[in-house]
C-alpha cells in the first residue's frame, strides 16, 4: 500500500481546509500519512512562487479571502474572518513540535489537525508554548517531551532537510502531497490523491527539466 507524503506548515490555511479529508482518505485506503513540516516561506521564495506577503491586494483578497470562504463552507471547516491575528509569528516551534513527535514515534495526525484548526478556526497563536501544550493534551499526547525537543539541533536539522527536500522536489506551496512520487499541490487535489492511491494516473512526474 502506498503512503501519502505530506509537505505543509502547521499554520497553512489550505492544509487546514484539507486536513480532515486527508485523514479520511488515508484511513479508507489504509495509507500512512508521512508528515514533512517545512519552512513554508523559504519553500515559496526559493521555488519561485514568491512570498504571499508580497502579492497584490486583489490576489490576496481572492486567494486568501474568497477561496478560503468557499472551501471552508464546502469542507465544513469554519474559519476566522480575515487572517488569524498571529499568522505572521514564527512557525519553528509548532512545526518542530510535530517533527519531535514523529521522532519520538508518536502519531501526529490529530496533533497537526488540531494545530491547523486552532489557528484558523479559533485564532490561536501557534508560537505560544501554552497553546501548544493545550493542543497536545487534547489529543492525549504529553506535550513536555515534544516541546522540549522542538527547537533542538536534531529537530532543526530535520526541519531543514524537509525544507530542502521540498524545494528539490518542486514543492511551491502548502499543502503538497506525493503518492508514489506523483505530486499533487493543494487540498483541492485531494480527490486526485484518493484516486492515485487506488490507481496511478498516466504520465510521469517530475518532468524532464532539460
Amino acid at each position: 500500500m502506498s503512503d501519502i507524503e505530506y509537505f505543509y506548515s502547521a499554520h497553512s490555511a489550505f492544509a487546514y481546509l484539507g486536513s480532515a479529508r486527508l485523514m479520511e482518505i488515508a484511513a479508507a485506503a489504509e495509507a500512512k500519512i508521512i508528515h514533512k513540516p517545512v519552512d513554508l516561506l523559504r519553500v515559496m521564495v526559493e521555488s519561485g512562487a514568491g512570498s504571499t506577503r508580497e502579492r497584490g491586494d486583489r490576489h490576496r483578497a481572492y486567494y486568501f479571502g474568497r477561496e478560503i470562504e468557499r472551501w471552508a463552507e464546502w469542507r465544513g471547516a469554519p474559519v476566522v474572518t480575515g487572517m488569524p491575528t498571529h499568522h505572521l509569528n514564527d512557525t519553528a516551534l509548532c512545526n518542530g513540535m510535530l517533527i519531535a513527535g514523529i521522532e519520538q514515534s508518536r502519531d501526529v495526525d490529530q496533533l497537526a489537525h488540531r494545530m491547523l484548526e486552532a489557528h484558523w478556526r479559533d485564532d490561536a497563536d501557534l508560537a505560544d508554548r501554552g497553546t501548544l501544550e493545550r493542543l497536545a493534551n487534547a489529543v492525549d499526547l504529553d506535550p513536555a517531551p515534544l516541546l522540549d525537543a522542538a527547537l533542538s539541533p536534531a529537530v532543526a536539522a530535520i526541519y531543514l532537510a524537509n525544507t530542502e527536500e521540498a524545494i528539490r522536489r518542486s514543492v511551491f506551496g502548502s499543502p503538497t502531497y506525493f503518492v508514489d512520487g506523483d505530486m499533487f499541490y493543494g487540498q483541492d487535489h485531494l480527490e486526485f490523491v484518493e484516486r492515485a492511491l487506488r490507481q496511478p494516473f498516466a504520465g510521469v512526474w517530475p518532468r524532464d527539466r532539460g
